[in-house]
């Protein structure tokens, strides 16, 4: 485990969610260890039925995990996907057909009662069901015909830091296994996110620039938007900070207009086709004198007003996400402790949501 956050600190503020962030780098290679070989055999099987149309269903932070599920299989596989809408089958009593149709069901507990009654409700309508979860024993395990085990091991704070990298990393074995592939470009992330979560001071320098921040504007595209949205998640979760997230496409149909020297903009650039589809939002931001904080390659943190230099350097850009999002679960942290809350226990929010 990293040393860079502890969590055998006694009761300071934040030292679950502190140690969970530092457990990232070691569950990562327990994944790739371990949990490669089961993934794999799962992507056969599924792939051997020639499923025709993706269903992904979700919500939080693993909403946020099947949006980069849905980016992945769109772009490597050429798949069509929709992110389901589960009050269709919930609350209306929709029967829709889903012969042939892969329903991947994400979540972290696998215990709320809307995935475990969608995903109940596909099934019986005829689709493969595919649960990805961090507790095989789950009742959304139960009515899945095929469950993926994250290997994140317990986790204890309210906002959800490993069990979000440990999705994204399951995902993107799955959708490699679907197509064959062997899942190499993963294997430099344990190191490279070791090296990350060493950066403590410098995310906390960044922090007190933003600490009393009243909004925050995040935007990204391509694989990066999953990453914009989560950031924006941790952000509002646990320091309270009202962060809106934007695809850059969005962004400059409307929002745009908000945007002004005083509250920040988080940009998150993925080195790739989506960081190059990124620079015109980018131009336009600093165009209007936006307080810009980039979080990506080296050159683009040098032309922002501050940052975070992603190694990125030899990474593949479908993987990047993987390692995006730590700086920001970091600064998501650091700003809470500045601010004199405890990240660890958000107000009124609990581990399982019992939505229906």
């Amino acid at each position: 485990m990293s040393a860079t956050y502890p969590a055998d600190d006694g009761e300071q503020p934040g030292r679950i969610m502190s140690g969970e962030m530092a457990e990232q780098p070691e569950m990562l290679r327990r994944i790739l260890e371990r949990g490669a070989p089961a993934i794999r055999a799962v992507a056969a099987e599924i792939a051997a039925r020639k499923p025709r149309f993706v269903l992904l269903t979700a919500r939080g932070t693993s909403d946020n995990a099947a949006l980069y599920a849905k980016y992945l299989l769109e772009i490597t596989l050429g798949m069509p996907c929709g992110l389901a809408s589960m009050s269709t089958t919930t609350a209306y009593g929709a029967k829709p057909d889903l012969k042939d149709v892969l329903v991947i069901t994400v979540s972290q507990s696998g215990g709320s009662p809307d995935l475990v009654a969608s995903t109940k409700a596909a099934r019986e309508a005829g689709a493969v069901t595919l649960a990805v979860t961090n507790n095989p024993d789950s009742p959304l395990s139960a009515v899945s015909e095929y469950h993926i085990d994250i290997l994140a091991g317990p986790e204890k704070a309210l906002p959800a830091t490993k069990t979000y990298t440990a999705s994204l990393l399951s995902l993107y074995l799955f959708v490699e296994g679907l197509r064959g592939g062997d899942g190499a470009a993963a294997a430099i992330l344990p190191e490279l996110a070791e090296a990350i979560l060493a950066r403590k001071d410098e995310v906390k320098a960044l922090a007190s620039r933003y600490r009393f921040a009243e909004r925050m504007v995040i935007t990204s595209r391509g694989y990066g938007y999953p990453t914009a949205k989560e950031a924006a998640l941790k952000l509002m979760e646990t320091s309270y900070i009202p962060a809106l997230s934007y695809s850059g496409a969005d962004l400059l149909h409307g929002p745009l207009a908000m945007v002004d020297n005083i509250s920040p903009v988080i940009a998150v650039v993925t080195d790739g086709r989506g960081g190059e589809a990124l620079q015109p939002v980018l131009d336009r931001l600093r165009g209007r004198g936006a307080d810009l904080f980039v979080v990506g390659p080296k050159a683009q943190v040098e032309a922002a007003s501050a940052g975070f230099v992603l190694p990125t350097a030899g990474v593949a850009e479908e993987v990047q996400p993987i390692l995006e999002i730590l700086p920001l679960q970091m600064l998501a942290y650091e700003v809470t402790i500045a601010r004199g809350q405890d990240p660890d226990a958000p107000r009124a929010l609990a581990k399982v949501t019992e939505t229906r």
